[in-house]
């Protein structure tokens, strides 16, 4: 069979994670792109691979670079996205990229509407597998009252006062703690402020908090727009973490000076590969006429992947794209257009090989697999 021949755009740790996952099933060959030669040369050399070191900025440039390719994998900051979605389209190339920024989607969807090929958004943990999840939940009701979706990426072993680690994108943390939210309110579909609608919950005996940041609800308050009355999406952390932030943020005034704080985090805040993703979506509504409740609940930890470890931020991010260019590929979603992450049957997800991943709920010292 003639390998797909994929490009990833972003050399980092996801970006790594996606390479990994995908050449693992001998099915894809990958080119990688990124500015950073650096970057590229931390990438291990291997059959079907290629490396290029190139700027998005270049449109005539990257958009040559991407002809001749199944689809291209945006592992970028949100502010690269409408470049590359750009370069896809007019390389008619399929485009599925990981972004939680409610413009930059806004912006994929105008240019979807006259793509060739499928531009696919939000592709990630949230956004992502968990709008799949909220929308397979909401086919069980007759009435939908309301869903509330939450998802944390947390260090198992928190050891400062923020009770964090970076476990992922920092621009995309702080660019989530800063801009409004989407939510649908009394029926209504409205933005609220992120870091607000502090709630308190246990689960496993260990207790957290939640609150609204935004981006992780995607394309699904649209969709659900006058079937469901109240609709939220917050991020999960220990107790005390929301409110360090915003004193960070509106106090002392550093959500606009986002390079400062950016900065600071990344020299005072370790990372860890020691983290577990927690996912947790409530449903409530109607059947038959009585009020009913559904939930999933579900932890993911850090992984050893061919005798290397990764993060389950890592994990669990770059098996959702990899699972979603999967379908894609075999026929199993739209080709064409603008596709929503709840158009995705979540049985079929979790029955593909990379959604599998989501399964999968040991701590990394307890599993010892290949891809």
């Amino acid at each position: 069979m003639r390998k797909k021949h994929i490009a990833i755009v972003g050399a980092g740790k996801i970006g790594t994670m996606i390479c990994r996952f995908l050449l693992s099933c001998d099915e894809y060959r990958i080119t990688f792109i990124d500015a950073s030669a650096e970057q590229l040369r931390r990438i291990p050399d291997e059959s079907g691979l290629e490396k290029r070191v190139l700027d998005v900025a270049d449109h005539d440039g990257f958009t040559e670079a991407l002809k001749g390719h199944f689809a291209v994998l945006s592992a970028t900051p949100y502010y690269m996205t409408e470049q590359i979605a750009k370069a896809a389209v007019a390389a008619k190339v399929h485009y599925l990229d990981l972004t939680e920024d409610v413009a930059s989607t806004a912006c994929v969807k105008a240019l979807a509407e006259n793509a060739t090929t499928a531009l696919i958004p939000q592709c990630g943990l949230a956004p992502g597998f968990i709008s799949i999840v909220a929308n397979d939940l909401a086919k069980d009701f007759d009435e939908l009252e309301s869903i509330r979706m939450c998802v944390g990426a947390l260090p198992q072993f928190p050891s400062n006062s923020l009770n964090y680690n970076l476990t992922w994108s920092t621009d995309g943390v702080i660019n989530e703690y800063c801009e409004p939210c989407v939510a649908i309110k009394d029926g209504q579909l409205t933005t609220v402020p992120a870091l607000e609608h502090l709630e308190h919950f246990s689960l496993d005996g260990i207790n957290y908090e939640s609150f609204n940041t935004s981006g992780g609800i995607g394309t699904l308050a649209e969709t659900l727009a006058g079937r469901v009355k109240n609709l939220c999406y917050q991020t999960i952390r220990y107790p005390g973490h929301r409110d360090i932030m915003k004193t960070l943020l509106h106090d002392l005034q550093l959500r606009n000076r986002r390079d400062l704080l950016k900065d600071v985090f990344e020299n005072a805040v370790p990372a860890t590969l020691q983290d577990v993703v927690l996912i947790f979506v409530t449903a409530s509504g109607r059947k038959q006429g009585q009020l009913m409740q559904q939930t999933y609940a579900n932890k993911v930890y850090g992984q050893t992947i061919g005798g290397q470890a990764y993060s389950a931020i890592q994990v669990t991010t770059a098996a959702s794209i990899c699972a979603v260019l999967d379908m894609l590929a075999k026929g199993d979603i739209r080709s064409q257009g603008f596709v929503c992450q709840e158009e995705i049957s979540l049985d079929q997800f979790l029955g593909n090989r990379f959604g599998q991943y989501y399964g999968r709920s040991q701590p990394a010292d307890d599993i010892h697999h290949a891809a």
